[in-house]
Order: C-alpha cells, then sequence, then structure tokens
C-alpha cells in the first residue's frame, strides 16, 4: 500500500505531467480534495473520482474540514495503493498534505510525492515577478484570523486561497496593521487556467471584487523599501561594521545610557505635546537606541534579537492567561493581580526571589516616579492610610516640620519627607506625578515666554523689568488660558 499525493497543477489539463497521468490512470483508489478544478472532467477515471467536497458542507470550520478529509484518505490508504489529487503542487499551501505525510509516517504507511505546477508560477509569470527576489507566500485564510500580517514591507507577498469575498475582508483588515488603506495590490483571478483576470485595486476595496473565487490570489507588492524591521537591523549593523561609522563603531551599552535616557524624555515630550507626528520620528530614534543595543550584543555574542522578541512574546502570552488561556478575569484590577502574581512565579523559578515587594521597582527611575511606584506596592498588603484625609495631614505636618527645620541636611531630609508625601497623596488622587509636575513646568515655560515676548515687544531688556511688570505680563498669560 502506497500513499500518493499528487497536484494537478493550475488549472489547465496539458500543464499534467506525464507521470501524475499514469498514476491517476492505474490507481485503484483517487481521491480529490475538490472536484472545483478546470482539469477534473478530462483526467482519466473522471467518473470514478472520490471528492471530499461533501465535507467543506458538513464542517464549519477549516481545521474540521482538513482533519476529516485526512481521516478520509488515510482509511482508504491502509487498504490499498491511494491517489490524493490537490489543485496546484502538493507541497504549496496545502495544509491536508503536510498532516497527511506526518500522520502516514506514523502508521508506516509509504508516501510518495508527484510534482505539479502551483500556483505561484503562473501567478508570477502574469505580473512578470520573480521569486527570487525576496518573494513571501503565505496561506491568506491563516493572514485573515491574525491581528497583525507575518510580512516584511520591503518584499512582495503572494497570498493563496483568497477564495470568498468574506476572506477578503478579513484579510485586508488584518494587512491594514502594516499597509495604507489605498496601498495598490493586485488580486489574480484563475492563474493558469485560459480565463485568468488580473485586478490593480487599492487594498481597501479587495473585498469588492465580483470575480473573487476559489482560484483567487493576492499580491501585496514591496513597499518603497527600508520600512521593514530587518531592514533597520542591516542599517545598523552596517553602521557599526568595519566599513560603517567610526562613532557607532565606539559605542557600548555604557556610553549609550545617557543618549537612551534622552530619547524617552523626548517621546515623553512628544507625548505631552499630543504630537502624532513628533511622536512617530520620537519613538523611531528610542527604536534606534534598542537596535544599537541588540547590535552590541550579538557583536559580543551575548544574545540576538530574535531572543528578545522571543522572551517578550512568550511572556506576554505566559502573562495574559486570560486571553490565550481559559483563566476568567473581571477587570483590568484582576488582571494585573494574575500579572504580578505569575511574575513572581517567574522569578521564584529562576532562581531570582525578590526579597522585597520594592526590589521590582527600578533604582535608576526618576525620584518622583519611584516614590509613587514604592508607595503603591507597599500599599498592596495593606500598608497604607485610610481614608485620603490622613494623607493631607501628613502633608501638613511634613510641611511644618520643613518650616521649622534650620540645619541645611535637615531641611534637605524634610524637604524630601514633604516630597515623597506628595507623591503618596497624588496615588490617593489618581494622579501621576511626574505628568502633573512635567504639565507644570510646560506651564510655566509658556508663561515665562510670554513674559520675554512681552519685553521684546516693548523694546526692554528683561533685566531691567521690575518684579511687578513681569508680575502683570504673567498674569495676562494666565488670563488668555497660556
Amino acid at each position: 500500500m502506497t500513499l500518493t499525493l499528487l497536484g494537478l497543477g493550475p488549472g489547465h489539463i496539458d500543464d499534467l505531467s506525464r507521470r501524475a497521468w499514469h498514476a491517476l490512470e492505474n490507481a485503484p483508489t483517487v481521491i480529490v480534495r475538490t472536484l472545483r478544478h478546470p482539469c477534473i472532467p478530462h483526467l482519466p477515471q473522471s467518473d470514478r473520482l472520490i471528492a471530499c467536497d461533501d465535507l467543506y458542507e458538513t464542517h464549519p470550520k477549516f481545521e474540521d474540514v482538513y482533519a476529516a478529509i485526512v481521516e478520509r484518505v488515510l482509511t482508504a490508504a491502509r487498504s490499498g495503493d491511494v491517489v490524493y489529487a490537490v489543485p496546484g503542487d502538493p507541497m504549496v499551501a496545502e495544509s491536508t498534505v503536510i498532516r497527511l505525510i506526518e500522520r502516514a509516517k506514523g502508521e508506516n504507511i509509504p508516501v510518495q510525492v508527484i510534482n505539479g505546477i502551483s500556483f505561484i508560477e503562473p501567478t508570477l509569470a502574469l505580473i512578470g515577478m520573480d521569486a527570487i527576489n525576496g518573494l513571501q507566500v503565505h496561506d491568506a485564510i491563516t493572514l485573515a484570523a491574525a491581528h497583525h500580517p507575518a510580512l516584511d514591507p520591503d518584499y512582495p507577498a503572494l497570498l493563496a486561497q483568497v477564495y470568498s469575498r468574506e476572506v477578503a475582508a478579513d484579510l485586508k483588515l488584518t494587512l491594514m496593521n502594516q499597509y495604507p488603506d489605498d496601498f495598490p495590490v493586485i488580486l489574480i483571478h484563475g492563474a493558469g487556467t485560459p480565463d485568468a483576470v488580473i485586478e490593480r485595486v487599492p487594498l481597501y476595496a479587495i473585498d469588492r471584487s465580483e470575480q473573487i473565487a476559489h482560484l483567487t490570489a493576492l499580491v501585496v507588492p514591496a513597499a518603497s523599501g527600508l520600512e521593514g524591521f530587518e531592514s533597520l537591523q542591516e542599517t545598523i549593523a552596517h553602521l557599526r561594521a568595519p566599513e560603517g561609522c567610526p562613532w557607532d563603531r565606539e559605542q557600548t551599552h555604557q556610553t549609550l545610557r545617557k543618549h537612551l535616557l534622552e530619547e524617552t524624555y523626548e517621546v515623553l515630550e512628544a507625548l505631552d505635546l499630543d504630537d502624532p507626528v513628533l511622536l512617530r520620528e520620537e519613538l523611531g530614534d528610542l527604536l534606534l537606541q534598542v537596535v544599537l543595543h541588540v547590535q552590541i550584543a550579538t557583536e559580543a555574542g551575548e544574545f540576538y534579537m530574535r531572543d528578545v522578541i522571543g522572551d517578550l512574546n512568550r511572556k506576554l502570552i505566559r502573562r495574559h492567561p486570560h486571553v490565550w488561556g481559559d483563566v476568567q478575569v473581571g477587570g483590568a484590577s484582576e488582571v494585573i493581580t494574575n500579572w504580578e502574581a505569575i511574575k513572581k512565579g517567574e522569578h521564584k523559578a529562576k532562581g531570582k526571589e525578590r526579597k522585597s515587594l520594592l526590589d521590582g521597582v527600578p533604582k535608576a527611575l526618576p525620584a518622583l516616579a519611584q516614590a509613587l511606584e514604592y508607595t503603591a506596592k507597599a500599599a498592596k498588603p495593606g500598608f497604607d492610610w485610610h481614608k485620603i484625609e490622613d494623607v493631607t495631614a501628613k502633608a501638613r505636618e511634613e510641611l511644618a516640620e520643613l518650616l521649622e527645620a534650620t540645619d541645611p541636611d535637615h531641611v534637605r531630609e524634610e524637604f524630601g519627607d514633604l516630597l515623597f508625601v506628595m507623591a503618596n497623596w497624588a496615588r490617593w488622587l489618581k494622579i501621576d506625578p511626574e505628568i502633573a509636575l512635567r504639565e507644570a513646568n510646560a506651564k510655566f515655560y509658556r508663561r515665562f515666554t510670554y513674559i520675554e515676548d512681552g519685553a521684546r515687544q516693548a523694546g526692554r531688556d528683561l533685566k531691567s523689568m521690575t518684579l511687578e511688570e513681569m508680575d502683570a505680563l504673567w498674569n495676562q498669560a494666565k488670563a488668555e488660558g497660556l
């Protein structure tokens, strides 16, 4: 008994190989995945073919359909020689074939593959594209079910099995996470058949095509270039190479520390300004720092970018069992509780169990943000005031102690205590003190520059103005909403 996996080609009977014809002609049992293929009526034994189209009707999910097809073919193969014929090539975009190979191996059923022309070759011929230039081939059904496409935009992609307008609708939503709505794409209908049709449409319109059927594929051309993550890694690796940039080659993890902090604060400034154009630029600068650090680590043999991304992906999935598991949560607070519990278990498993609740707060955080995190961590087991009036009373107490202090060291200590209590008070008020202070700083900047502008318009030097004159301009700025 032998299981023969055979490719019927893209559609025209003349594309069927002589080897495939002989196998179909002599096989005691021929099972075809679908009768919806142009060459089916012209095959030998066409009146005795066993089709699997009925399984598409009886099973609502593709996973169930594929599983049922595999069982049907294996049941027949256990009794004798079977040819399982599929459109195109059996090793291209055929989920059932891969499953059959795995199952047949487990049951010691011999398998042979008779290749056919896949949908890829005639599709590329229709649009004049060479596959060797980084062509990505994916299953449209799989991509349509994803939230973000697993595609590098710097290279073209060929997506098979856009067999219905429903699939096309889901597919375009996934692709729009990576490409503009009006990105030009190409729908190919019936590649390899005499009735092949090419449609060039914007991405948002792919599900409006009246031509979509079981032989439809989508070509997503390469973007303008230098937009993929791998391209960025190549750029950074080139800068670090012997023929690259002397400055970049000199950088280490330690020399980049200040730049990482600066870029982080510039991202925060863009957020404060609510400026998406500036935010896009500053996030790029921050990403540069991340990729630079990873490239330095790669050169030292410490780790690769795939390690960083893989660790992050696995951590996110592990810490969201309510998304990738069967855990039920009642809201965001439960999510945080579960996250902390999972995180604690991970540290324990690694032998890095923290001695204190506060050990998870980075030592390098800005002091105000660190104070907020310390008080939030301490409050979880109940080390907190019972009501906000107690916090305000403590703030008044600390202010009184500061006003009574005379020794410089004591003044500094009491001032720090007051700031710490103020951070705690902000937590009770559900205010991020770092953001509140940054907003106050920005307000001061606006009003002080208003004073400077007023002095210039009056032909005055700022130093020559009295405090009362400057205060008048300040109040004017305040009245104007600055």
